[in-house]
């Protein structure tokens, strides 16, 4: 596997959160009835920046959270021996709030689709808005995004990788070459 393409650097990405939070307050006319809860792990990372932009702006905090899905996943059983399950983190009702489930890459909507069951076993929400950073095509459900970073179209030999300095050390979205094999 090779780099094709670093799509964002440090920079980008922090224009990026700032755009997306301008977007989260414009559509929801203010932070009084979101909350924000990211998909483990680096939607969780991308989920406290949001919310600290967001503070920033609006003077507000938001409810923010963690999701794990590993439960959820219909890959569960195919793609790890042992799952690592970590907890969730949602200390606050999520009864009738707009939530925007956050996370790094879309494709397939598999895991969208995992934790919006997380969710719905959570509580009554009013809303689910779907932010990702990075919108790479590919779709095996009906699921779209509200809020997109950057649309990356790629090639089932690609890869995007999101890298956060909270679990990688950098900020940067790179595009991969798979190994044909």
């Amino acid at each position: 596997m090779k780099v094709k393409a670093k799509i964002l650097d440090e920079q980008g990405i922090q224009r990026t959160i700032t755009r997306l939070a301008h977007e989260i307050i414009e559509n929801n006319k203010g932070t009084e009835n979101i909350a924000l809860v990211g998909i483990q792990t680096r939607g969780e990372f991308l989920a406290y920046r949001l919310r600290n932009k967001i503070e920033e702006i609006e003077g507000s905090t938001v409810p923010t959270g963690i999701l794990n899905i590993t439960l959820y996943r219909d890959d569960v059983r195919v793609k790890l021996k042992q799952p690592e399950i970590k907890a969730t983190n949602i200390l606050f009702d999520i009864t009738d709030l707009n939530i925007i489930l956050i996370d790094d890459v879309l494709y397939t909507g598999r895991t969208v689709r995992s934790a919006m069951d997380a969710l719905t076993d959570l509580g009554r929400y009013s809303s689910i808005q779907l932010l990702v950073l990075i919108d790479r095509g590919h779709r095996e459900l009906p699921i779209r995004a509200d809020y997109v970073g950057k649309n990356i179209p790629t090639s089932i030999n690609e890869e995007v990788r999101v890298k956060l300095k909270e679990v990688d050390g950098e900020d940067a979205v790179y595009l991969i070459e798979l190994n044909k094999e």
